[in-house]
């Protein structure tokens, strides 16, 4: 009797879904990118995210928060305050962001619109 294999287990999956939704978000990104310079308000993250709406911006930390990017703090007080950090995830993502980010600074690199020769 032979055993069935599975091709991929649903966390795996689970992981490369979550990595697609928060890399090929461009507000995603931005505002993990804002967080780790340490913006950590929600205020002062929409200032600095040029174009974020409030709605998009809330929508955002909460799945980062789900997927354990970021934590978020509230503090007692009145008005009441809210921040948000990086997690060890969200740091070493942000990470991985930035090594990719260098490739384009990289020399010798062919500018937009350069095409090589055929």
């Amino acid at each position: 009797m032979q055993k069935r294999i599975k091709k991929s287990s649903p966390p795996l999956r689970s992981t490369y879904k979550k990595l697609e939704d928060v890399v090929g978000c461009k507000w995603s990104v931005s505002v993990l990118q804002a967080v780790g310079a340490g913006i950590a308000r929600p205020g002062a993250l929409e200032r600095h995210i040029d174009g974020i709406s409030t709605k998009v911006l809330s929508e955002r930390l909460r799945k980062l928060t789900q997927y354990e990017l970021l934590s978020k703090q509230i503090f007692a007080e009145s008005p009441p305050r809210t921040e948000y950090r990086l997690t060890d995830k969200g740091r070493k993502l942000v990470d991985i962001i930035d090594r990719i980010r260098t490739l384009d600074e990289e020399p010798g690199k062919a500018d937009k619109g350069d095409l090589p020769d055929s």
